[in-house]
Order: C-alpha cells, then sequence, then structure tokens
C-alpha cells in the first residue's frame, strides 16, 4: 500500500500537541519490537480486545513469560473471572490497546460495548499504549464516526458474532437517515455501540502513547 507520509507526520505532530507520545513503525514487526522496548521485565500488563495486537504478535510477546500478564482469555468461559481481571486492569503498570480512528488533529476515536477498554483508557493503567495501522487515520471526528459506522463497528459485530443489524447490512441503521447523529443506532441488545469516547489534549503528558504502523491493521 502506498504510505502518506505527510500525512502521517501531520498525525504524529497533532498528538505531541496534546500530549500524547507518537511513533512511526514501518511494519508489524517493527512496532512489536517498538512496544518490547516500552515495556519493563516483570511490569503488570493487559489489554482491550484487538485483532490489531494479535496482527503484529504484541499478544504473543506479551506470554513470552517475560511480564505478569493479565490475560482474560485464560478465564475461559467464567465471566465473574473475565470481569476480575477487567478490574485488575485498572492497576496495570501498561494496558494495550488499537484504536478504532486516530485523526490527523492528534484525537483518539474509540466506541465500546462493554467498554472496559475506553475506561482504562482514559483512567488506571500508569501508561498506555496504542497500536494502529495507517488504514485508522481519518481527517477529523466527523471522518471518525463515519469510519466506525461503515468498517469498525460492522466488522467486529462479524468477528464477535454479534446479531446486529450491521453484521448483516455491513453498515450502522443510523446511516439510513441524512441527519443522524454519532450516537445513534440499533437497539439490539447485541449493541456494541454503547459508550463514545474522544480523546483529546492529556493532562497527563506522555501517558498514551501511539504507534502508528505503515500496514493495513485491524478494522
Amino acid at each position: 500500500m502506498d504510505i502518506n507520509m505527510e500525512m502521517i507526520e501531520r498525525t504524529m505532530e497533532a498528538l505531541r500537541k496534546n500530549n500524547m507520545q507518537p511513533y512511526y513503525a514501518e511494519s508489524s514487526a517493527e512496532a512489536k519490537e517498538l512496544v518490547k522496548s516500552l515495556l519493563e521485565k516483570g511490569s503488570t500488563v493487559t489489554h482491550g480486545g484487538s485483532l490489531t495486537l494479535k496482527q503484529t504478535g504484541i499478544t504473543e510477546l506479551l506470554s513470552n513469560g517475560d511480564y505478569n500478564y493479565l490475560d482474560r482469555s485464560k478465564a475461559g468461559p467464567d465471566r465473574e473471572k473475565v470481569e476480575e481481571i477487567y478490574r485488575r486492569s485498572f492497576f496495570a503498570d501498561t494496558y494495550l490497546t488499537s484504536s478504532n480512528a486516530v485523526t490527523e488533529k492528534g484525537e483518539l476515536y474509540n466506541v465500546d460495548g462493554n467498554s472496559n477498554r475506553v475506561a482504562a483508557i482514559l483512567f488506571g493503567p500508569k501508561s498506555v499504549i496504542v497500536v494502529a495501522g495507517v488504514n485508522k487515520i481519518v481527517p477529523d471526528i466527523r471522518a471518525a464516526v463515519e469510519r466506525v459506522k461503515k468498517i469498525a463497528a460492522p466488522q467486529n459485530t462479524v468477528r464477535l458474532e454479534c446479531k446486529t443489524p450491521c453484521a448483516s447490512t455491513g453498515e450502522c441503521i443510523s446511516l439510513r437517515n441524512t441527519d443522524s447523529a454519532a450516537c445513534d443506532g440499533c437497539k439490539s441488545e447485541a449493541r456494541i455501540c454503547c459508550n463514545y469516547v474522544v480523546s483529546a489534549q492529556q493532562r497527563q503528558k506522555d501517558r498514551i502513547k501511539v504507534i502508528l504502523v505503515g500496514e493495513e491493521l485491524g478494522f
């Protein structure tokens, strides 16, 4: 794929102005090594649900024995054990995640159903590392909202086997209305778009680190 370095540099500069530490990795392998350099051996690490972290090999890195890895997949189908890991995640040294969109204005846009991911991005873990492919860079929040409704949410409902209208149609039902708002959507019990979070200028400088990867990753 063609990489627009001007767009990436513009996005990184905007993230920096918003007190987030940006990095650029040309490949998944480079991103994995960069994450490794940002983690301390023996530290407590965990992550949100993310295809990007799996594609880059970062989840494999976390499970190599060098870290105290809070791995929710080890909890199996036991919901209480999974939620216990969610709570313990707030005390992690580092929380890893991707983002539904990263704007050229230096903002992160994330929409969640369970919302443990957006909660940890906002508060709790000492450090947050966001890994996002360049396919997730958009001009502004309006474009980020559209990206979630047309790409991220529909594809994630298919991946998670959620029975929602967008899983069948490929886009949010709200797009049928020309004046649809960001939070409009279906009334499905399986809806994954429940909480909408914009991370803009941060008080705690460099707590959030954003690694932009020169590949198409995740949804």
